[in-house]
């Protein structure tokens, strides 16, 4: 059972060493659902082992966890990466071929909020491109409807607001 979880460890870090940016918890259970590799429960409870033994980092935005290779994931990939198999690999590779813009595209935008001490919420709203953020705005809105309404209305139209705010601000 234990080489099974570790082979579970390795397909995971390699997954993630194949994306340049981080993946949700969603987007890796999609993942392994596609190919049946295994269950749910299985892959939360490897994710948590990995954060554990500092392989991943974790980052939470709203109901998202991200999670990303640390120094020490890619150390570990690249000593045991050949103990994956070719056919694993393989299917690796075409599930990014497949889908790899819509899960960057999924994680491109982000949207967040926080409450503030001195009352209301602050806002944050952001367009990443690899490792940099091209927009990162910040606002302040006086009750949390309003600033779910904000980060879920930025998920849909964060790209007509970019080319908007862009050409007026030209």
């Amino acid at each position: 059972m234990k080489e099974v979880h570790t082979l579970y460890k390795l397909i995971l870090l390699y997954l993630l060493n194949r994306v340049e940016f981080p993946l949700t918890n969603g987007q890796i259970c999609a993942f392994v659902a596609e190919e049946q590799y295994t269950d749910y429960f299985t892959v939360q409870e490897t994710l948590a082992d990995m954060v554990e033994t500092k392989l991943l980092e974790t980052e939470t935005v709203r109901n998202s966890t991200y999670y990303r290779l640390t120094e020490s994931g890619k150390e570990t990939l690249s000593y045991f990466k050949d103990d994956i198999s070719t056919a694993i690999r393989k299917d690796i590779e075409v599930y990014l071929k497949e889908n790899k813009m819509k899960l960057r595209d999924e994680n491109a935008v982000l949207a967040d909020y926080s409450n503030l001490e001195e009352g209301g919420f602050r806002v944050t709203l952001q367009i990443k491109e690899k490792e940099a953020y091209i927009v990162d705005l910040k606002l302040v809105v006086p009750d949390e409807r309003q600033a779910i309404k904000l980060c879920d209305n930025w998920k849909k139209k964060s790209s007509q607001i970019y080319s908007r705010l862009l050409k007026d601000l030209m």
